[in-house]
């Protein structure tokens, strides 16, 4: 049986990703995957970067770290733009969509937001239709099993970590790690079973939530003077999202 770690949106919040990951080692976990939004809202991209490409085996593409790399007009995504390197924005540029593999007989999709869209928002209380929608195979996803649609799909981008069952089928949020929306806590997941195996085995999804130093992470934006303080506090200190402006 092996373990992977799957981590999301650390929106450049430090504290909160040194927490997750000191969480991750503390069970011996090897494998992280790590479903987007690297960047953006929190004062650290840069280090979100640097830290993810070391410890994650596969990164995949978020909206942020879509929009991130074009030109921008709002001052606030200017600031955070700023605070990357050339060879970063080009790293976010290339990221991939998605990511399959087969683990205990169920063939995994993970992918930021929907199997279409980056920008495609899918919360745990819309529609079934849209919910079944996630299991969809499309030109953006890999579809390594030909015309079989995903047994269970792993996504970020709502902030929101859930499981559901849905037509014997698993789909879940990871919720996020730097700006969860739910609880105040740093969100992740851990599947469980045997990498790799066609054979129907024992497989497992669990869903951890870990405290961080939330006061810290403020004081890192405070001193970096960065934009939308008043906004990021409120969504640190109560999982609040602050309103109509994108995750």
């Amino acid at each position: 049986m092996e373990k992977i770690a799957v981590i999301s949106d650390i929106h450049g919040n430090i504290p909160a990703l040194e927490s997750v990951l000191a969480d991750i080692d503390s069970r011996n976990i090897k494998r992280i995957i790590c479903l987007g939004d690297l960047v953006g809202k929190g004062p650290q991209s840069s280090m979100a970067i640097e830290m993810i490409q070391k410890c994650c085996e596969t990164v995949i593409r978020g909206n942020w770290d879509d929009f991130f790399p074009k030109p921008q007009e709002s001052k606030t995504i200017q600031w955070h733009q700023n605070q990357l390197t050339k060879q970063q924005l080009n790293y976010l540029k290339e990221l991939p969509f998605s990511v399959e593999f087969i683990m205990s007989g169920k063939l995994v999709r993970m992918f930021h937001a929907s199997p279409r869209s980056v920008y495609e928002r899918v919360q745990p209380w819309d529609s079934l239709e849209k919910r079944l929608g996630m299991f969809e195979n499309t030109d953006s996803t890999e579809n390594i099993a030909g015309n079989r649609e995903p047994d269970v799909v792993c996504y970020g981008d709502v902030h929101n970590a859930y499981q559901q069952i849905i037509n014997g089928k698993i789909l879940c949020n990871i919720g996020s790690v730097g700006n969860p929306l739910d609880l105040t806590q740093a969100s992740y997941a851990i599947l469980e079973g045997e990498y790799g195996n066609s054979e129907n085995g024992v497989f497992s999804f669990q869903l951890v939530r870990v405290p961080y130093d939330i006061e810290l992470s403020i004081q890192l934006a405070r001193e970096a003077e960065m934009p939308e303080l008043e906004e990021y506090m409120q969504e640190l200190t109560t999982a609040k999202y602050r309103g109509s402006k994108s995750i």
